[in-house]
């Protein structure tokens, strides 16, 4: 069962779907948890930014097929306009560019609409406290696309190079530079955040504090320039490319 603080503030939740049966059974399902709250109901992605600017949730839930605008493009612009407001992308589209450019733009969380009732609550609470979900099959997606567009990539050497660059792809020089700038502990928390684990299971692991954890989360995030933990985990990825 989930506690929480009788003083800490109830979550406030968004929730941006163009279905209207779907954002009143999500609201009911929402509406159910003592820490939870939905503050309001868009049905598209225009609606859905406005409403973010105005009501400044913690976390909108977001389906990615929508008219006017669509999700990826509202979830872009509410994580860029509202940096404390976290995006979670709950649809029913699991193509490999939609789960990609979802993640790039800023999505917090991805779960299909199959996903059960506590997974997603469960999932509102882990994304407002800064974590990343993804479910199985959508962390395979992601991961699946990232090695792709790494692997067509240009390299960044000199043209003198571009042959040997063509055939051996390198890690983004930009962002090895920065991670030297990394702690040896430091290194080895990004090393399982990569692996996909929360703070509790790094914590474990490390022996550290969870809320230190996630402090070194934080530290590493702003050294790599990364604006979530999925992007850490694809940064990664990427530079262990050869």
């Amino acid at each position: 069962m989930h506690t929480t603080p009788a003083d800490a503030p109830p979550i406030r939740v968004l929730i941006a779907d163009d279905q209207a049966l779907i954002r009143r059974g999500m609201s009911l399902i929402i509406s159910a948890e003592a820490d939870i709250e939905v503050v309001g109901q868009a049905a598209d992605g225009a609606e859905a930014v406005a409403l973010a600017l105005a009501l400044q949730p913690d976390v909108v839930l977001m389906d990615l097929h929508m008219p006017v605008k669509g999700g990826v493009v509202a979830t872009r612009e509410i994580t860029t306009q509202l940096p404390g407001t976290r995006v979670m992308v709950l649809t029913t589209f699991d193509t490999d560019v939609m789960v990609f450019d979802a993640v790039r733009a800023g999505a917090q969380a991805y779960l299909l609409k199959d996903t059960s009732e506590t997974e997603v609550i469960e999932t509102i609470r882990a994304v407002h406290r800064g974590e990343s979900r993804l479910t199985p099959q959508i962390a395979a997606k992601v991961m699946d696309q990232f090695r792709l567009l790494a692997n067509q990539m240009p390299d960044a050497r000199p043209p003198a190079d571009e042959a040997a660059a063509e055939s051996n792809p390198v890690p983004d020089p930009q962002h090895a530079k920065r991670q030297a700038l990394l702690t040896d502990k430091e290194t080895r928390v990004l090393a399982l955040i990569a692996e996909g684990m929360s703070n509790k299971q790094i914590a474990a692991t490390v022996f550290l504090a969870e809320g230190t954890v996630k402090n070194y989360v934080s530290r590493i995030m702003e050294k790599l320039h990364a604006n979530t933990r999925t992007e850490l985990a694809i940064m990664t990825l990427r530079n262990r490319q050869d």
